[in-house]
């Protein structure tokens, strides 16, 4: 008979209200620059900025903290986006009308193509808008121009321009600024036709040879300004009616060679000196047509911003109460970056942006989260200038804690990134470049503009695919935030450690070799070779500088990385083994390899040597699947493929096998690749050798499901700079199934983890109770087992693949504590698994707890970018410029809180055209938006 434990009722309601208090799921988020833009406006009277993307998602950006976020139900690109009355609409070549849900800050609307706007017989679009909870619907009178009328009154034109041949399409439509009822239609052909909405009749006509690309009416309503696929631009009067068949200016300003298009141009007027003109393209095409460039010319300055990639649309923003002064900033939205020109300031240098930032200039090869940091490594923040988007209120109350992103990138740089509130703001950037001779020296002079140089470029913007060279990729990142210890480790093998100063320093940074192989000569590295150290000293910049280096034999992408401060101790593992490093002492501890000898595909490495570029290429698309990096020359979606392909390798190496979704808990082989991969290193002070003498050691996981543990003997603190340090083996477990140790955490007598290095010593944690028996867990992709310690005999195990098909992708330890009670709360480890699902298993009892799911299973890039934090929120890429951010805690919710007020009008009043923008009118809500 199959007996059933009952539990009462007053007990499980009691524990699930607990739980409701603890955890709760949500996606706050997203930060970073959006992924393929293809609109762009902006609001003046709203000072707000909207983006709309291919993939139907339109986001507004105000003061820094203000955002909002809206997305299409259909996979719609958003072609266009126009600010109306009270309201914010996108364009969809799909879809009239869409209703983006209770959380859209914004609304979305289908506008047809202005050609097919003056052929249908459509009145009135109606438009559903849905803020927060609020909903308005507004019909929008348009008032129809048929061709009809309007091609009689193109006869008086000479014969070139007769027929219906000029409706072929409407390229731009131009209201006047100082007569709303005359409207300029500008065809593709060049025709440009004045036309009067109260008379229905055209006013005037203006002739084009070129074709039309786009129009600028002045703001005094006396000129227009056409510019043309032939890279020129004109300016023509339209004071009186009939035709004007010759331009007061036509200009070619990179001629006399063919040009490309100039796609865009605006005249701004200034209230003392000439007017600014902006003009986008122009370029020489057989030398620079390749080059994204918008022309800045006042006066006699003429600037050619040459940008990282293609340019989507620009604005400018302009002074005074009205928004009509002199103009301050030129925003442009290209397709990598957003770039802010600040114009009132000489040399229009580049304003930082406090939100929309690239974070993938380089591609994006690893994350690292640091919570609670110290004020005094906090006080690097750098400061910026003026934000000229100052739209909405921020709510959100101040951060509880300073928390900081760190990110490695494919150049060999580490970014440090403000991830406290709603805006991840750069803080400070490391480049390990320095300490080695790479295959290609940065230019220094990329920003500088030559005298004399014609067209006079200057390069802006950050986006940068390339790599100076592959091995370079940063892999894994540990930093002390008490110390002010860093160690970074990359693709080649190689292992910095680096040490905060405020001074810049001229230092020579030697390597120490850890041989992983232990001289075993029968195997033969294929890969690529290891970095060369410089050997002449180098001048580091204050911030983070290296003093010590390790270099990996055979060096192989470091697998795992592991800091202790206190101990003045780095581990660090690849595919070959593991070793220990003395940063103190300068020297090697410990060196273990775990190579299993039929593992043949561990010493090809993910970079391999070849001759030939074609060879390289062909080899680079057949084994993408394991490669690491991209071909330094590979340009063309650099970041999503270098993305991609560090996830298909973590996700290879951890699985090896097609099918892990419907498979159950099985034994796998000793002879399966990468089995010696060191996954997890951890560094405790716990009990080994018996029960009553606690001892430093170190834990190391691997792919094979083995862990070994070293006791660590350290000198006392007047001798640890003479006295060396050693490493004696203790213990060696071995799971039953071989499953891939992605995780190790040692609990004290308490059942707590044990605090990090120089937690206590800070007084903010907790001293480890060591007078109870200690635990240890051991998580493998599999399940979650208990061990005691020190007799190491299992006590408890949680199956998780046994369950549900699952496995653990990526692991941490969080506090949650009660949004209801300050003073409650429970340790818990955050579990993402390869279906994308988030579990939380309590701790010491190793039970789930609640689970959610996160990441489309699909997404390999997103599951193997996922880090988290030690409160229970994570980051995981959704593009490669784009973090979503989330929280598994019913407390730490970081999420933005915004308000934004329509500033009144009074009746009949009217405001001088700044840029296009919606009539004001008094209307006000209150979105408390959760993106």
């Amino acid at each position: 008979v199959r007996m059933k434990r009952f539990r009462r009722h007053g007990q499980e309601s009691h524990r699930d209200r607990i739980k409701q208090e603890l955890y709760g799921f949500n996606k706050t988020v997203e930060h970073g620059f959006p992924h393929q833009p293809s609109a762009l406006v902006f609001s003046p009277s709203l000072q707000l900025l909207a983006i709309g993307t291919r993939s139907g998602a339109i986001k507004l950006y105000g003061a820094p903290g203000v955002e909002f976020m809206g997305l299409h139900d259909e996979n719609a690109a958003v072609t266009q986006v126009h600010f109306l009355p009270q309201q914010v609409s996108g364009c969809s070549p799909h879809t009239h009308t869409y209703c983006t849900g209770l959380k859209s800050a914004v609304a979305t609307l289908y506008l047809m193509l202005y050609s097919q706007l003056l052929l249908k017989k459509t009145n009135f679009l109606c438009v559903l808008i849905i803020l927060g909870s609020n909903a308005l619907t507004t019909s929008l009178s348009i008032t129809m121009l048929k061709p009809n009328p309007v091609v009689p009154s193109l006869c008086s034109l000479p014969e070139d321009y007769g027929g219906r041949r000029i409706l072929e399409h409407v390229e731009s439509l131009q209201e006047n600024p100082v007569n709303p009822l005359q409207v300029l239609i500008g065809y593709g052909r060049g025709i440009m036709v004045i036309w009067d909405l109260e008379r229905h009749s055209a006013v005037k006509h203006i002739p084009a040879t070129q074709q039309l690309e786009s129009v600028w009416w002045t703001e005094d309503g006396g000129h227009v300004l056409s510019s043309h696929s032939d890279g020129s631009y004109c300016r023509w009067m339209v004071a009186g009616e009939g035709t004007q068949s010759e331009p007061e200016k036509s200009e070619v300003p990179y001629g006399h060679f063919p040009c490309k298009a100039i796609s865009k141009i605006i005249q701004l007027p200034t209230e003392q000196g000439p007017p600014f003109l902006f003009l986008s393209g122009g370029m020489p095409r057989a030398s620079y047509g390749d080059r994204h460039c918008i022309s800045v010319i006042h006066s006699k300055t003429h600037v050619a911003l040459d940008f990282t990639s293609r340019i989507i649309d620009f604005f400018v923003i302009r002074d005074g109460p009205d928004h009509t002064g002199d103009p301050s900033a030129l925003v442009v939205l290209v397709e990598e970056e957003l770039v802010v020109i600040d114009l009132q300031t000489e040399g229009w240098p580049v304003i930082q942006t406090p939100y929309l930032v690239p974070l993938h200039c380089s591609a994006i090869t690893c994350s690292h989260h640091v919570s609670a940091i110290p004020l005094k490594m906090w006080e690097r923040v750098l400061s910026a200038g003026p934000w000229p988007i100052t739209g909405g209120q921020n709510l959100s109350p101040d951060a509880p804690q300073r928390d900081l992103l760190l990110t490695g990138h494919e150049d060999g740089t580490v970014r440090f990134w403000d991830a406290s509130g709603v805006c991840l703001y750069p803080m400070y950037k490391l480049s390990t470049a320095g300490v080695f001779l790479t295959d290609a020296e940065p230019n220094d002079n990329m920003n500088q503009c030559t005298e004399g140089e014609w067209p006079p470029f200057r390069k802006v913007g950050c986006f940068d695919p390339y790599s100076d060279d592959p091995r370079l990729g940063v892999q894994k990142i540990h930093l002390c935030k008490y110390s002010g210890y860093l160690t970074v480790a990359g693709t080649a093998g190689q292992i910095l450690v680096l040490e905060l100063n405020d001074e810049a320093a001229e230092q020579t940074v030697e390597a120490t070799v850890a041989d992983l192989l232990q001289g075993q000569e029968s195997f033969r590295w294929k890969g690529h070779t290891r970095l060369e150290v410089r050997e002449e000293p180098v001048t580091f910049p204050p911030g983070f500088q290296p003093f010590a280096l390790v270099q990996c034999q055979p060096p192989a992408v470091v697998t795992a990385l592991t800091l202790h401060s206190e101990w003045k101790l780095v581990t660090f593992g690849t595919s070959h083994g593991f070793g220990l490093y003395d940063y103190q002492q300068k020297s090697n501890v410990l060196v273990r390899c775990t190579l299993n000898p039929s593992d043949q595909l561990a010493m090809e490495g993910p970079l391999s040597r070849v001759k030939s570029i074609k060879k390289s290429l062909r080899q680079s698309f057949r084994r993408i699947r394991r490669s690491r990096v991209s071909l330094r020359k590979h340009h063309v979606n650099s970041a999503a493929k270098v993305q991609e392909a560090n996830a298909r390798l973590e996700a290879e190496l951890a699985e090896m096998e097609l099918a892990p979704v419907q498979r159950k808990i099985e034994a796998r082989s000793s002879d399966d690749s990468f089995t010696g991969l060191v996954r997890t290193l951890y560094f405790a002070d716990t009990f080994l050798s018996d029960s009553s003498h606690h001892t430093p050691s170190l834990w190391a996981g691997t792919n094979g499901g083995s862990v070994f543990a070293y006791q660590l003997r350290l000198p006392p603190v007047e001798r640890r700079s003479e006295d060396p340090v050693s490493a004696h083996p203790a213990k060696e477990i071995q799971l039953m199934h071989r499953a891939p140790v992605v995780g190790i955490v040692v609990l004290d007598g308490h059942g707590s983890p044990l605090p990090e290095p120089l937690e206590v010593a800070h007084d903010l944690a907790r001293s480890a109770d060591m007078q109870g028996c200690h635990q240890l867990l051991v998580i493998s992709e599999e399940q979650f087992k208990v061990f005691t310690l020190p007799k190491v005999s299992a006590k408890m195990k949680l199956k998780l693949t046994a369950i549900d098909g699952s496995r653990v992708r990526r692991v941490g330890v969080a506090w949650f504590g009660s949004s209801r009670s300050e003073d409650y709360g429970e340790s818990g480890l955050t579990v993402l698994t390869n279906q994308g699902d988030l579990h939380v298993v309590s701790l010491p009892g190793v039970k789930l707890q609640v689970q959610y799911p996160c990441i489309r299973r699909e997404d390999v890039s997103g599951i193997a970018s996922c880090v988290f934090t030690k409160h229970g929120q994570g980051f995981y890429l959704i593009s490669p410029s784009e973090f979503e951010r989330f929280s598994l805690s019913a407390r730490c919710v970081v999420e933005p809180r915004s308000l934004v007020e329509v500033p009144s009008q009074t009746p009949g009043t009217t405001l001088p055209r700044a840029q296009p923008d919606g009539p004001s009118v008094a209307h006000r809500y209150t979105p408390t938006a959760s993106l």
